[in-house]
Order: structure tokens, then C-alpha cells, then sequence
């Protein structure tokens, strides 16, 4: 596909759709938009709320959102390229950084496909796998405070932002003690762990889970019954059943459908099969019904964490 300009839009490419930088035809939509009462903005690339950037150009009327295009790269790092030509365990490095909310997630998924590759998937120890998923649901919660607390803040609701960062940063404390690093840890290794749990770190975490259990409430107490929060949270962002399969999005988005599709249940791994937990579901596939999965999810992982 060629094209005179590397920036072009899709209206000025020779031959083809282009996506690129530009956000795609939103310079056609733009145009079009001049004709009507509608209005075409561009929010980004450097968006306060975001640190993995990206370009809409979105086309309102008043709040309603009509057509939006999307403009990536911005932080494209060439992981996979990179990753051609270092070793098994070098690959962890770059893996760690592909989402630095949630880096035991990416850890998780190349060593296990790194373990399968290599056939020794029954050769990891009980103790590794141990870790491991406590390590992830930790994790887990983590991530999810970071979601809640950038979308209270997002709508106004700075304490909901304030209260998830601030148990976040408990649980980045518990992943320095672990393995050295508050994130980008590669600290799971083809075959096991990159080194056992320090002396004391068990006394930590109970004192952390106790610490949690007192404090997600809050965000219960906060946002579930609040008449702002729910006003600008239902019927916003819907997507139903149908979206999600044909977009193949996994996680809380897809559970907010209805369906009960974890991979912790449906294909387990590293011994999830053997711990007691819930698969939280709603028939809410909408901004709010997202939150409330998240929310009850964190419990589901102090669960797990606790056995």
C-alpha cells in the first residue's frame, strides 16, 4: 500500500484503507461534520487521564458521542521484534513493560507459553506455582483500584481516586519486598520464579489482606447507591454479548454480559483449579455493571490469596 505522505489520512491514500497516526477518515468526517450541527474535537495524544496516549477524534452533539476514530502508536516499542533475537528468559524484560498496571498478567502469559513450548509445564513446583498466583491476584486487585480510582476521577469523584490509589501503593509496597520492584518486576522465570519469598514476607501479606478487607468497603460505601456516580456510569459504554464476541474482548467487559467465561475456571492453570473462588457475572453490559464486576472481583482474589 503506498502513500505520499506517511501521515496521510485514509482520503489521501493512493489505494486502500489506511489507519494510521491521523486517526483514519476523520479528516472526511471532519469535512462532513462542517455541513451539520455536530461537532468534531480532537481529545489527545497527551490526554491528562492517560499515560498509554492515544488520538480520538470524536464527533458530539451535546454528550452524545456519534462516531469516534482512533489514532495509535504513540507508544509503540517493537516488543515482539525486539524479542527475536534474546534468550527465553531475557523475553520477560520486555514482557513485564507491555502493561506496567498489570505486569505479573503479561509475566504470566509468556512463561506459560514459554513452558509449554518446551514441553515442562508438570516440572513447575508447587511452591512456584504458588507464588505465582498470589503474586497475580494481588495483582489483580491492584489493577482494578487503578480502573476504579482513574474513573472516579474521570467523573468527578476525586475521593474514589484518592482511596484506590492509596491502597494500591500497599500492594506495590508487598511486590518490592517480593521481588525488588514496585513494577516491571520479570520476576517470573521460564520454569519457576526468579527467587523464593524473603523471610517475612508471609507475616506482610497477612497484615496486607487484613488491611484490604477493611478497606475495600469504602468503595461500596462510596459509589454503589451514589446517584451521580450511577447517573454518569448506567447505559454508558453498552456493549452487549454480540460486541463483545465479535471485538474478542475477554476480562470484566465480557463477564458484564452475562457469560461466565474465566480462564482461571475454564482451562485452570498452575493449580487455580484447586482454589475456591467465584466467577463474578452481571447483565450489565455497561460502565457500571464493569465497575461492580471489579469491585466484587478484588474480594474474589483476597479469596484466593488467603488459601
Amino acid at each position: 500500500m503506498v502513500t505520499t505522505d506517511p501521515y496521510a489520512g485514509t482520503s489521501e491514500s493512493t489505494s486502500g484503507q489506511v489507519f494510521n497516526v491521523t486517526g483514519g477518515d476523520w479528516d472526511t468526517i471532519e469535512a462532513d461534520a462542517l455541513e451539520g450541527d455536530r461537532l468534531v474535537i480532537n481529545m489527545g495524544p497527551q490526554h491528562p487521564s492517560t499515560h498509554g496516549v492515544l488520538r480520538l477524534i470524536l464527533e458530539i452533539d451535546g454528550e452524545q458521542v456519534h462516531d469516534a476514530r482512533a489514532g495509535i502508536g504513540y507508544l509503540h516499542t517493537g516488543i515482539e521484534k525486539n524479542m527475536e533475537f534474546r534468550t527465553w528468559t531475557q523475553g520477560v524484560t520486555f514482557c513485564t513493560r507491555m502493561d506496567y498496571v498489570a505486569p505479573f498478567s503479561t509475566e504470566a502469559a509468556y512463561v506459560g507459553a514459554v513452558e509449554r513450548l518446551l514441553g515442562v509445564e508438570d516440572q513447575i513446583t508447587e511452591r512456584a506455582q504458588i507464588i505465582r498466583v498470589m503474586l497475580l491476584e494481588l495483582n489483580r486487585i491492584s489493577s482494578h483500584l487503578v480502573a476504579i480510582a482513574t474513573g472516579g476521577m474521570e467523573i468527578g469523584a476525586l475521593t474514589v481516586m484518592t482511596c484506590g490509589f492509596r491502597d494500591r501503593e500497599e500492594i506495590l509496597k508487598a511486590f518490592e519486598l517480593i521481588t525488588g520492584l514496585r513494577m516491571n518486576h520479570a520476576y517470573f522465570r521460564p520454569g519457576g520464579v526468579a527467587q523464593d519469598l524473603p523471610e517475612g514476607t508471609t507475616g506482610e501479606l497477612r497484615d496486607l489482606v487484613a488491611l484490604l478487607k477493611k478497606r475495600l468497603p469504602e468503595y461500596a460505601a462510596l459509589c454503589n447507591a451514589n446517584p451521580i456516580f450511577k447517573g454518569r456510569l448506567k447505559n454508558v459504554g453498552h456493549l452487549d454479548l454480540a460486541g463483545v464476541l465479535a471485538l474478542g474482548i475477554t476480562g470484566p467487559i465480557l463477564r458484564s454480559t452475562g457469560l461466565d467465561w474465566d480462564l482461571r475456571r475454564t482451562q485452570p492453570y498452575w493449580g487455580y483449579d484447586s482454589y475456591e473462588f467465584d466467577v463474578i457475572t452481571r447483565d450489565e453490559p455497561d460502565a457500571y455493571g464493569r465497575f461492580m464486576i471489579r469491585q466484587l472481583e478484588m474480594w474474589e482474589s483476597l479469596r484466593i490469596v488467603e488459601q
